[in-house]
């Protein structure tokens, strides 16, 4: 069991303490917040400390991170939180739920993989990934760093998922597909062939929509 301060205080920060509290041998001792943004110093009963105090409240030689940020800016800002706790000297957890089915898959660090997920074999998660509930990783394919999955996203076999991608329900991708760097896909998207960078892929087959995302701002 690891004692573990989770950085946030908004939704995903109040499930990712459900999660470890019901279902890990983890123990939440405190949430974390950059001090811009500390408005109040207690959450579901646990201190809320300063990220910039962090090493003198609760030095990493005894604790761990956990940050299971949403995909805002296209996974940039988690990415950010992510490297500044690994600079700092932290390791992070990962949770990755009793109900989600798995097959001695390698899977990273600050990763958040919720129920009724498949992982078949042979698939590699990188680190600071988050697959909400309900998806399909099809076998032999590789997820890079700082991907997000929302839910019932159906990965074929043999896929590679470049960084900071992301996925919407319901999207469907075909076996063999490379999908690039910053890659969107939208809601029920169906991709039948490789994307390009900081992309955006909508419609069944997907189409590329004119213009590229920004990797600064989302």
């Amino acid at each position: 069991m690891s004692k573990v301060i989770i950085f946030g205080i908004l939704d995903t920060a109040e499930l990712a303490h459900y999660y470890l509290t019901t279902d890990s041998e983890h123990e939440v001792v405190a949430f974390t917040v950059n001090k811009e943004y500390l408005k109040e110093t207690n959450f579901k009963n646990l201190p809320v400390v300063p990220f910039e105090n962090l090493l003198r409240t609760h030095p990493p030689e005894e604790h761990l991170l956990f940050a299971p940020m949403t995909a805002r800016n296209m996974n940039r800002n988690r990415e950010k939180v992510y490297q500044t706790g690994k600079k700092m000297g932290y390791d992070f957890v990962t949770y990755v739920s009793s109900k989600a089915t798995i097959c001695d898959n390698e899977i990273g660090e600050n990763c958040f993989i919720l129920e009724d997920n498949t992982l078949q074999p042979f698939t590699k998660i990188g680190n600071n990934v988050v697959m909400w509930s309900g998806n399909h990783i099809g076998h032999h394919g590789e997820i890079k760093d700082h991907v997000f999955f929302t839910s019932h996203v159906v990965l074929s076999g043999h896929c590679v998922v470049e960084s900071h991608c992301f996925f919407g329900v319901n999207a469907t991708i075909r076996d063999y597909t490379n999908l690039a760097q910053g890659t969107l896909v939208g809601m029920s998207a169906s991709i039948t062939k490789n994307t390009e960078k900081w992309g955006i892929y909508m419609g069944s087959p997907a189409k590329k929509r004119e213009g590229k995302l920004s990797h600064e701002v989302y």
